[in-house]
C-alpha cells in the first residue's frame, strides 16, 4: 500500500511532492490514509512562510528539507469541512508567527493531493461559487444607494468586497444569514481574535468596527433582510466586531420592534454569552436562537483562551440554561484544534456541558492560529490525557450526545411556539 508521502511549496509558490519522504502531521507523527480525503471542492493550498516541510525516510529518520527547495504546505478548508490534523513543520529560528488561518495536514497519495479533514456539514451556500464577486459588486452598489446614510451596510459592504465574508454578502445578496455588526468593545481577550490583537507580532486579518450603530440602523437593513430573504436569518456578532451584548440594550430595543413589524424569519446572535441576564432580555424580547463560542467545556481551557473580563466560564452556562428554558434553540461554536480539544478531559467535560445545558447543535470551527502562538498560552497538553483524534471524538459525541447535532452552520430555526415573548 503507498503510503502518504509529502508535499511542500517552493518558494515561487508551487505545490512539489516528495514521495520518499512519509507525510507527518503535527508532532511529527505518521499521517494514517485513514485521516485523509482528497482535497474537497473550495479548498485552498498554502505556503507555510519560514517552515521546513518535514517527512520521515524510509528507515524511520526524519527529515527537514532545505528553506532553498521551499517550505511546508498546508490546506485551508472550505466551511463545512473539520480538520482532524495539523501539518507537520520546523520552524525557522527567529521568525514571525504565522497569520491567522487553520492550517490542515496535506499529502500526495498516487499523484493526487490529500487533506486530514472530514465533511461535516452541507457546504453548498457557503461554498465561494454561491458568492460571484461581479454580482456581489453590483448588489453592494445598489443596496449603498437604497440605504446611503447606513452604516451598517457600509461595514458589510467592506466586509464582503475586501474579505469576502459570507454573511457580510448575504446582506447584499438578500438571502439566508446576514450579519449585523453592533459592537466595537469586548470582554474578553481571546487569543485567535481575529478584529483586535494586543501583542504587537500578532497581526489581525480584519479591521475591527468603528462605530455603535443606532437602532433604526439596525431595524432598517434587518427588516428588509426578513421580510424578502430565503431562510432569513439576521445574525449579531461578527468577526469584524467584539462582544455584541456589551450593546444588549440596541439589540432588545431593535428586537422588539422588528417582531412587532413582522413575525417572518430568524433572529440570532453569536455571543460569547457572558451575562445571563442581558441575554435572558434578548430571549424575552423575541431572540430565536443564540450560538455561544467556546474552546471546551472545561473551565480551565475555557478561560485560558479567552481571558475573560468580568465573567467567568459558569456565566455562559447559565445562560446557556436559561436559553434552553425559554425555549431558543442553542448552540455553541466549538473552536476545534486537533491534538488538544479531542483529549480525554476535553472530551468529557464537552460531554457534561451538552447535557447540563440542553444544547442542540455543535457548530464546528477550525480555530485559525499559529500553533507556536496557541500551545504556550494554555493548559499543558499532558494534563488533558490522551488525544482521541479528532474522527474518534465526532462520533462520541453523536454517540453520547445525539440530542445535540453536529454541524457548522446556524440553522434557520424559530423560537418554539409554546413559549411566551415579552
Amino acid at each position: 500500500m503507498t503510503f502518504p508521502y509529502l508535499v511542500y511549496c517552493t518558494p515561487e509558490g508551487e505545490i512539489r511532492e516528495e514521495p520518499c519522504l512519509q507525510a507527518l502531521s503535527f508532532g511529527n507523527r505518521p499521517l494514517d490514509a485513514a485521516e485523509l480525503i482528497p482535497l474537497p471542492d473550495g479548498v485552498t493550498l498554502a505556503m507555510m512562510p519560514d517552515r521546513l516541510a518535514v517527512g520521515k525516510k524510509r528507515g524511520g529518520e526524519q527529515l527537514a528539507l532545505p528553506a532553498s527547495r521551499g517550505w511546508a504546505a498546508a490546506a485551508l478548508l472550505p466551511i463545512g469541512y473539520t480538520r482532524t490534523q495539523l501539518p507537520a513543520y520546523e520552524r525557522v529560528p527567529g521568525t514571525e508567527p504565522l497569520p491567522f488561518f487553520g492550517y490542515s495536514a496535506v499529502a500526495g497519495m498516487n499523484g493526487r493531493l490529500y487533506v486530514a479533514a472530514m465533511k461535516t456539514d452541507d457546504p453548498r451556500k457557503w461554498h465561494p461559487r454561491a458568492f460571484n464577486k461581479r454580482t456581489l459588486t453590483r448588489l453592494v452598489q445598489e443596496k449603498q444607494a437604497a440605504f446611503p446614510n447606513n452604516r451598517i451596510v457600509e461595514q458589510h459592504a467592506h466586509c464582503a468586497l475586501d474579505y469576502s465574508c459570507p454573511t457580510a454578502s448575504n446582506l447584499f445578496f438578500a438571502r439566508w444569514e446576514m450579519a449585523i455588526a453592533v459592537s466595537p468593545g469586548c470582554n474578553a481577550r481571546c487569543i485567535g481574535c481575529i478584529s483586535k490583537q494586543e501583542e504587537e507580532e500578532l497581526i489581525s486579518p480584519q479591521d475591527r468596527l468603528t462605530f455603535i450603530p443606532t437602532v433604526d440602523e439596525i431595524v432598517e437593513v434587518a427588516l428588509s433582510h426578513l421580510e424578502q430573504a430565503e431562510e432569513a436569518i439576521v445574525s449579531f456578532g461578527q468577526g469584524c466586531e467584539g462582544e455584541p451584548l456589551l450593546q444588549w440594550r440596541r439589540i432588545e430595543q431593535a428586537i422588539k420592534i422588528i417582531r412587532g413589524r413582522t413575525d417572518r424569519g430568524v433572529i440570532n446572535i453569536n455571543s460569547n454569552a457572558s451575562n445571563p441576564r442581558w441575554l435572558q432580555r434578548l430571549y424575552d424580547a423575541g431572540l430565536d436562537t443564540l450560538r455561544a463560542s467556546t474552546i471546551s467545556g472545561h473551565p480551565e481551557t475555557y478561560s485560558a483562551y479567552y481571558r475573560p473580563l468580568g465573567y467567568s466560564f459558569e456565566d455562559v452556562k447559565e445562560s446557556l440554561k436559561r436559553a434552553r428554558d425559554a425555549g431558543v434553540y442553542s448552540s455553541i461554536n466549538l473552536l476545534c484544534f486537533p491534538g488538544m480539544i479531542d483529549r480525554e478531559r476535553e472530551v468529557e467535560a464537552l460531554l457534561a456541558f451538552i447535557k447540563e445545558t440542553g444544547l442542540r447543535l455543535i457548530q464546528l470551527r477550525n480555530l485559525n492560529i499559529d500553533p507556536e502562538v496557541l500551545l504556550p498560552r494554555m493548559p499543558e497538553l499532558d494534563t488533558m490525557g490522551r488525544a482521541l483524534g479528532m474522527r474518534a471524538m465526532i462520533e462520541m459525541l453523536k454517540r453520547e450526545a445525539p440530542e445535540a447535532e453536529i454541524g457548522n452552520f446556524t440553522r434557520p430555526v424559530r423560537r418554539e411556539a409554546t413559549q411566551t415573548v415579552v
